[in-house]
């Protein structure tokens, strides 16, 4: 069984999300807190050098770490929740899964304790990674079809994304506003009975 090491609300929501699609089993850790010195942050050091959540230990021992690498991995055993292989599709959902991770989480990285990169300018840089990402969320608008998922009629790994992200800044009434596709998808997501355990744990509902 796999083990995930998590707080509610953060990136371990998507990856639980992932797991309730593709029906594998795992266990979940809660290691709420590891962003402060601790004992949750010492316990997640052991295992993850970069004190991260999601944290994921595979059935064999081994390590996994980010949301990306993690549904790559997952879609390895369950290629129907991706678009068919060789299709224009596939390669959107590989292009538009790396973009988010590659893009949209170091604004968040930068942003959210700003004092790790700057003691002269925290409030200009969380103002400008503030921006930045509203602009790459509204560039994503422009990537979306007519719903009611990120790929029309059928749910994929991506669209556990959207489901957790609008209740990140800029929040869920921005998205309403300038992203409603984005914000449908979430929504669409977020009704799926199979799910409900894991929103109401990570505050989704």
């Amino acid at each position: 069984m796999y083990k995930l090491y998590g707080a509610p609300g953060c990136g371990s929501a998507i990856v639980e999300i992932m797991f309730v699609l593709t029906g594998e089993a795992w266990k979940w850790k809660n290691v709420e807190g590891f962003e402060q010195p601790g004992p949750q942050r010492d316990a997640l050091l052991e295992l993850n050098p970069l004190a991260q959540v999601p944290t994921l230990r595979l059935e064999d021992g081994s390590i996994m770490t980010e949301t990306a690498a993690i549904a790559l991995m997952l879609l390895d055993k369950h290629p129907e929740l991706a678009p068919p292989p060789d299709t224009p599709e596939r390669q959107r959902f590989y292009r538009l899964l790396v973009w988010l991770v590659a893009n949209v989480y170091p604004t968040f990285t930068y942003g959210d304790d700003t004092s790790r990169w700057t003691q002269s300018g925290e409030e200009e840089l969380l103002a400008s990674t503030n921006r930045y990402r509203e602009r790459l969320y509204l560039w994503l608008e422009t990537q979306l079809g007519d719903g009611p998922y990120i790929f029309g009629e059928k749910i994929s790994l991506l669209d556990a994304y959207p489901a957790v992200m609008i209740n990140w800044r800029p929040r869920q009434a921005w998205f309403e506003k300038h992203t409603p596709k984005l914000y449908a998808i979430a929504q669409k997501v977020r009704e799926d009975e199979r799910l409900r355990e894991v929103l109401s744990r990570n505050e989704l509902l």
